[in-house]
């Protein structure tokens, strides 16, 4: 990510080393292209926490230098360099700063997976309570602005309702005021005026993202753009004045674009697309659908179908995506449109435990790894196949993180449903896994034995939902990738299922890059992975492949 800062002086960028995701916080003055590393330190982790255009010259940041499970707030002086502590740690996983640069807000983690929003009315007073979100309520709620006067805070909130609401809390009484929700869907965004921080659009992302305008100001405003471009627009950034927006348009089958929209006209200008050279392409769009899962459940995904060919017996991937606690979203998709430019209907699935559609949806999730989640994508399979879109002897089962997890349970569970599995660092013990998290994922670790299982106490439950612990059963080929860096799913959590395969004699291929952690961020390792990916999906399946 990179961000400007500075009354746009600063280009500020997070980059780690070889994928270890030990952050550091660099910096370009754009006027020199003098560059600085502002946190050199090694196996430290940089958060960028707050800035306001008031303070031009400082931001705050989180630092794990004092203590790796913990990130402490420092104030950084953009022009010389320094760095002062501000907070000390006291257990917080997150942090909200106030209008004037000032932390007031802490998110307290709970022995039961639950968390408290911790509020204190200035730099020097003690902490104390505002909400308690349950372990229910712990992945659709959480804290977001302090309003300009510092007397209330913005939150979405699920406490008493299924999705995540936004809400004003007053920091005096604790009362709550419910500003905008969706009955389907959790907010999903905020628009804030960048003086007043009033909430002014709030978004729900459900097949696609859908606007709320809560300042009526704003309505006429959001026609204009609306009216620029088919694809959802998302406000990227703004002038000091508010009066010039940066506009970014998301569609499926083209590129995103970006515009400058004058609000003192209601006009825009056209700027560029980030990826002008995919005009030339005939590009498939993204198709919503549903369908129902064994249980009852209404399950929602994503079609992108081959352009130009025929929707029946198709081969298929079923792309899963990783978190779990994430979801597929409409909008231009890479992969999505690598696999059906090779021929492919590329599968996507929103399965229980994505986030988006409630608490009751993402808390589906809990302990079922391998269980009913791994069912939703069996579902989707026969739904789709059920439909004549693909043919069932042809359908492969690919992802990453969490993704390759149930790539790997696919072939190890259900290998009659998937012809071929593509696992990108995925884990196959997931006792070992929870075993070896990062230090700074520790103060969580609650909230990952209640959606996951405790080793200590789950052990039996957490191999019997381990690829590794039915690898014998695998019948189909796999091909599996991972980063030796990766400091979320380690490299031992591939090398196992690989001896393992190789022990049985059973079909695949493993390529390990040295220089990547959990995915490959480096374009060359990127390349070279999609070219074996294609060449083996080729193999399988049947689809393109370039030489």
């Amino acid at each position: 990510m990179a961000v400007v800062a500075g009354h746009g002086q600063h280009l500020l960028y997070l980059q780690d080393t070889g994928g270890d995701e030990n952050w550091r916080l660099h910096d370009v003055d754009l006027e020199t292209m003098q560059r600085r590393d502002l946190t050199p330190y090694d196996n430290v982790q940089t958060q960028l926490l707050a800035g306001d255009k008031k303070f031009p010259t400082e931001i705050l940041i989180g630092l794990n230098r004092d203590n790796p499970q913990l990130h402490d707030v420092f104030r950084l002086n953009l022009t010389t360099g320094e760095l002062v502590k501000e907070v000390e740690n006291p257990g917080f996983v997150g942090w909200v700063a106030d209008s004037e640069l000032v932390v007031r807000s802490g998110i307290a983690p709970q022995p039961d997976g639950g968390l408290v929003v911790m509020i204190r009315d200035g730099a020097g007073d003690a902490w104390r309570p505002l909400l308690a979100i349950s372990a229910e309520d712990a992945l659709t709620s959480g804290p977001v602005a302090f309003s300009e006067d510092g007397q209330s805070l913005l939150a979405v909130s699920s406490v008493g309702a299924d999705t995540g609401r936004l809400v004003r809390l007053n920091l005096a009484t604790g009362a709550e005021q419910v500003l905008a929700g969706d009955p389907e869907a959790d907010v999903a965004g905020i628009r804030l005026h960048p003086d007043t921080r009033e909430p002014q659009v709030v978004t729900f992302l459900k097949d696609r993202m859908e606007y709320r305008v809560l300042d009526p100001a704003l309505e006429p405003d959001l026609a204009a753009i609306r009216a620029l471009h088919p694809g959802d627009p998302s406000f990227s950034d703004h002038d000091d004045a508010d009066e010039t927006w940066l506009v970014a348009f998301n569609t499926d089958a083209g590129p995103v674009s970006y515009y400058s929209y004058d609000r003192r006209t209601r006009t825009a200008e056209f700027l560029f697309d980030s990826r002008p050279e995919l005009a030339g392409y005939e590009l498939a769009p993204m198709e919503p659908f549903s369908f129902t899962a064994r249980d009852g459940l209404t399950i929602h995904g994503y079609a992108t179908f081959p352009p130009g060919a025929d929707r029946r017996d198709l081969p298929m991937v079923l792309n899963v995506h990783g978190g779990p606690w994430a979801r597929d979203a409409w909008g231009f998709d890479p992969e999505a449109q690598w696999l059906a430019n090779r021929g492919y209907l590329c599968v996507q699935v929103n399965f229980r435990g994505s986030t988006g559609y409630g608490k009751a949806f993402v808390n589906g999730g809990d302990r079922e790894w391998g269980g009913r989640m791994q069912d939703d994508l069996s579902d989707a399979v026969a739904y789709v196949t059920g439909q004549g879109w693909a043919d069932p002897g042809r359908v492969a089962i690919y992802g990453g993180s969490y993704g390759g997890y149930a790539a790997l349970v696919g072939a190890a569970f259900t290998p009659d449903v998937f012809c071929c599995a593509v696992d990108i660092v995925g884990p196959s013990n997931l006792k070992t896994l929870l075993e070896t998290i990062p230090p700074y994922w520790a103060p969580m670790i609650a909230q990952l034995y209640r959606r996951v299982g405790n080793p200590e106490t789950d052990a039996e439950f957490l191999w019997s939902r381990s690829p590794l612990s039915r690898a014998r059963d695998i019948r189909i080929p796999l091909l599996i990738a991972q980063g030796a860096n990766d400091p979320r799913v380690k490299q031992a959590e591939s090398e196992q299922i690989v001896a393992a395969l190789t022990e049985a004699g059973i079909d695949h291929e493993y390529m390990l890059f040295p220089d990547e952690g959990h995915g490959f961020a480096k374009p060359e390792n990127r390349l070279r992975f999609y070219a074996a990916a294609e060449r083996f999906l080729a193999r399988h399946l049947g689809g393109r492949a370039e030489e």
